[in-house]
């Protein structure tokens, strides 16, 4: 049984796809925006004390991670990997039936 998407489900997945990079980049503005007015914010009160670092990294990580989300099975696997392994599956199940 082979799926083929129509052109409503192709737009569907684009726009998902698309609203989520859009989310990526929101939230990397955002962490370049707000990290150095911190620094700024952390000079003028505390200069001693380096309390920055840790909504920094706390963040960092979280944009690491959300792009992986994003981009990373892209990176990793390749683009449409997920497409190939369903029709690999899909095909060696239509080969069993029909032995």
């Amino acid at each position: 049984m082979k799926k083929y998407y129509t052109e409503e489900d192709k737009y569907i997945r684009a726009k998902k796809k698309v609203d989520n990079i859009k989310g990526f980049y929101a939230n990397l503005l955002a962490y370049c925006l707000v990290i150095p007015f911190l620094f700024f914010i952390n000079y003028l009160t505390s200069p001693g004390y380096y309390w920055f670092w840790w909504p920094m990294m706390g963040w960092g990580i979280g944009i690491v991670l959300h792009a992986f989300g994003v981009f990373g099975h892209s990176i990793i696997l390749g683009k449409d990997w997920e497409e190939r392994k369903i029709k690999e599956i899909m095909d060696k199940d239509n080969n069993q039936k029909y032995e």
